[in-house]
């Protein structure tokens, strides 16, 4: 017989009144007219938000996007934003260099970066005319975070012979004083171009050691590179693609080249962010693992509904810090505006002009697999 423990008088256990949710504690809420604005937009993200959570989404999203309107404001997101982000208020989508380029001809007075801060800053150095807002002034980056403007002038008072390319994930601070920036779609031509115009077969590739090291692999330009990296990426190993290879048979496996050279070695297929996209997008694969942020395979399986996504990706936890809730609140308040120093402006956008001048590719590059790791020296 089950013995009754007496709680003794007076023991109630009411069931606790639920808080008022995001939306709700901004006054908005999911009646009718949200109903018509947002209801269709849900099949958009319908894998990756439960039924019980959309109304609790869909005031956000609507408010979001008549906020776009009334004080002509776009939203760049980036590839590694949510689903809900990226899918429902991105008005363009893309990698880092998709961005900078929509940044610069973007017919709008606000600009809000759907991204991390040295986005916003690249938004802020192409189009000072405009407003620029970060939602959290807290999204940073390890891998701009590794390199300061002070640490380019002494590589280059100790190499004055060799040009120094930045990777696009820096400050601003960082990219005045390097000759021209790069991203993982283009770094291979960046460096083979500069490295003609300054006549000479070095080049300085700052400050992700990973890139470096793989763009080194591709190209017979010699690399010298700073101790840099993306902590999302560097987390994967050789050994992670040898045991999808042995839970998941058959599987293609796609790699960012910011992942250690081993990872690159052992996988299918290695680019950029967009070349990642036009890759499933292009060739179907049947089963498919993106070895990068975890978003980003949210959003490109959203749009390849025949490929089944293997997960076992990082997250970003700088990307992360960007949500509905403050996009919405930065839309309201004006906060948190980017801004910079207009001769430190200036010289960035001399190298970022120094990239979008060269000739446009028709596709993102691609990373050759199956290369052998390259040792290349360290500027520090």
């Amino acid at each position: 017989m089950a013995r009754l423990i007496d709680s003794g008088p007076g023991c109630p256990t009411p069931t606790p009144l639920r808080g008022p949710n995001a939306a709700e504690a901004r006054g908005l809420t999911y009646d009718d007219a949200v109903r018509a604005e947002t209801d269709h937009l849900y099949p958009l993200v319908k894998d990756f938000v439960t039924p019980m959570e959309w109304p609790a989404m869909a005031p956000l999203v609507a408010a979001i996007n008549r906020l776009k309107v009334q004080k002509n404001a776009v939203i760049l997101a980036h590839n590694y934003m949510t689903p809900d982000i990226f899918r429902l208020v991105g008005d363009f989508r893309g990698d880092s260099l998709q961005l900078a380029r929509e940044a610069s001809k973007v017919d709008a007075d606000i600009i809000v970066q759907a991204g991390v801060h040295f986005m916003a800053e690249t938004s802020k150095i192409l189009a000072p005319e405009k407003t620029v807002l970060i939602p959290d002034t807290r999204a940073g980056c390890s891998l701009a975070a590794s390199i300061t403007g002070a640490d380019v002038r002494l590589i280059k008072e100790k190499y004055p012979n060799y040009p120094v390319v930045t990777y696009v994930n820096t400050t601003a601070d960082v990219k005045a004083e390097c000759h021209i920036t790069c991203t993982s779609s283009n770094a291979a031509q960046v460096v083979e171009a500069i490295a003609k115009e300054w006549n000479t077969d070095t080049v300085i590739l700052v400050p992700d050691q990973y890139l470096a090291k793989n763009v080194a692999a591709q190209t017979d330009i010699r690399i010298m590179t700073w101790p840099g990296a993306c902590e999302v990426h560097e987390m994967f190993s050789a050994e992670d693609v040898h045991q999808l290879r042995e839970a998941h048979p058959g599987v293609v496996i796609l790699a960012h080249p910011e992942c250690p050279p081993d990872v690159l070695e052992a996988a299918d297929y290695a680019g950029s962010t967009a070349a990642l996209a036009n890759y499933v997008a292009e060739k179907h694969p049947p089963k498919v693992v993106l070895l990068t942020e975890c978003s980003m395979s949210d959003n490109v399986a959203a749009e390849n509904p025949g490929t089944n996504f293997i997960r076992p990706c990082n997250l970003c936890p700088h990307m992360k810090r960007i949500t509905l809730e403050n996009i919405y609140d930065c839309l309201i308040t004006g906060e948190h505006e980017v801004t910079i120093p207009e001769d430190v402006r200036l010289r960035a956008k001399e190298a970022l002009d120094a990239m979008m001048a060269l000739p446009r590719m028709e596709k993102p590059l691609d990373f050759v697999t199956g290369l052998e790791p390259l040792e290349i020296e360290m500027v520090v």
